[in-house]
Parts: C-alpha cells; sequence; structure tokens
C-alpha cells in the first residue's frame, strides 16, 4: 500500500491553483443557489489531496470547475500558470484534452473500441501520431496490468479491468491535472484497494497533481491531504502532525 506523506509537496512546483472560486445556479423564484463559496485550493506536483464531504456540498462541481467542464460565477483557476478564465471555449476543449485526465465512478468507456483504442483516442485527438499514440497506450496498459488485453473491448473486460482502462486513458496525454470522482464506488473491496494503489502510484510517478473526491474515510486519509467540503468552501481537516492541535482551518 502507498504510504501518506504529510511533505510530498515540499519543494515542488504548485500546478493547480485556485482562488475564491464561486459557482451559483439561478433557481425557479428568481434566486440562485450557492454551491460553492469562496473556495480555496493549490496542488503540487506528484501530490495527492482528497476532498470529502455530505453529498450536495459541491464535490463535484468542484471537480468541474478544476477541469474546465464548467466556468465559475466568480474566482479563478490556475494550471502552470494558465488562467482558464481567459481561454475561449475551443482553447478550454483542447486544455481538457491536453492538460486534464478525468476519472470517473463508471468508465465511461467507448463501447465499439478495444482497450487500445480507447485509451489511442486522447492522443489521436491531440493531433498525435497514430504510432506514438499506440505506444504510449500499449505503455500505459501494460503498467496497470492489461498488457494481454489490450484487443478486449469493454464487454470482455470486468469492472475493475475496465476502470483500469479509464485511468490509461486519463494519464494517456501525460496530464498536468488528475480528477478522480468517487473512482472506484462502483468496485468490491479487494478491486478497489488494487484500483487506489494504482491511481496513487501513477499520480506520482507522473508528477500530475491529483484531486480525489470520495466518500471512503479510508481512502480519503491517505492522501497527502484530507480536506471537506463546509458550507461551500474546503476546509483543512487533519491534525498537523508536529502538534496534533487538530480543529480546522481554510486552505
Amino acid at each position: 500500500m502507498t504510504e501518506r506523506s504529510d511533505s510530498v509537496g515540499d519543494g515542488r512546483p504548485e500546478v493547480l491553483v485556485c482562488r475564491d472560486l464561486s459557482r451559483s445556479y439561478p433557481v425557479v423564484d428568481g434566486g440562485a443557489l450557492h454551491v460553492l463559496q469562496g473556495a480555496d485550493l493549490s496542488v503540487r506536483e506528484g501530490e495527492v489531496v482528497s476532498v470529502t464531504g455530505e453529498s450536495g456540498a459541491g464535490k463535484s462541481t468542484l471537480l468541474q470547475l478544476l477541469g474546465g467542464l464548467d466556468r465559475p460565477t466568480s474566482g479563478t483557476v490556475v494550471v502552470r500558470g494558465q488562467a482558464l478564465d481567459t481561454l475561449n471555449e475551443r482553447d478550454l476543449a483542447r486544455f481538457r484534452n491536453q492538460r486534464v485526465g478525468f476519472v470517473f465512478q463508471f468508465h465511461h468507456l467507448l463501447r465499439g473500441f478495444s482497450a487500445l483504442e480507447n485509451v489511442m483516442m486522447p492522443q489521436l485527438i491531440a493531433g498525435k501520431p497514430r504510432s506514438e499514440a499506440r505506444g504510449r497506450a500499449e505503455e500505459l496498459l501494460r503498467r496497470v496490468g492489461l498488457g494481454e488485453r489490450l484487443g478486449h473491448s469493454p464487454s470482455q473486460l470486468s469492472g475493475g479491468e475496465q476502470q483500469r482502462v479509464a485511468v490509461a486513458r486519463a494519464l494517456a496525454n501525460r496530464p498536468d491535472v488528475l480528477l478522480a470522482d468517487e473512482p472506484s464506488g462502483n468496485l468490491d473491496m479487494r478491486t478497489s484497494g488494487r484500483l487506489h494503489d494504482l491511481l496513487f502510484e501513477v499520480a506520482r510517478e507522473e508528477s500530475s497533481a491529483m484531486v480525489l473526491v470520495t466518500h471512503n474515510r479510508d481512502l480519503a486519509h491517505r492522501a497527502d491531504r484530507e480536506l471537506q467540503m463546509e458550507e461551500g468552501k474546503l476546509m483543512d481537516i487533519r491534525e498537523p502532525m508536529q502538534s496534533r492541535a487538530g480543529g480546522r482551518h481554510e486552505v
């Protein structure tokens, strides 16, 4: 199992930064539903940050904003110096394809394509040569233990194998940011444990900044930092190891 490190970010550059991030949605009475209210976050190379909270607290909304799937009502998201609010829709789509890897609870694999083709697809969309895309896809699938399953379609793979293909696909373009939303929520305990090991390992080896949303407290505690969404803000809920003082504070 991957050991937790409380100093994994020391000396490493920040990859993902959001400041004063808010997202509101209009409601039928003319008012607004405030989901995020001034959330702040920074994640460094190879760092894993977990986010927990009650259902409806805004965890998935946070990931959508960090990954450029939605735009904030106010505040900023910056990835390696690139502010997402300066990108038009075309450039934002390119950003999502080339710089962000998404792993969801349900794998969303393309059923008409093999495991190899699913992992090649993001690279081909990014304009990489087919031979390069194939080589990277084969490397990643071997890395996640599916080197003998390259030609299998999703329907020929188990749930855990399909999710490993999804992890390989998320890493295909060597993303700066890896976002995982309940990535093992539909898997059994043993398969989930293997998937968690894989996610932590590849995030650190690829120097991605990973934000992991989960209801699994054991998984959340394995992260380098453990945050909780409360009233639209992110609160650090881990005791400082040097003082064990406890308490909560914004990050």
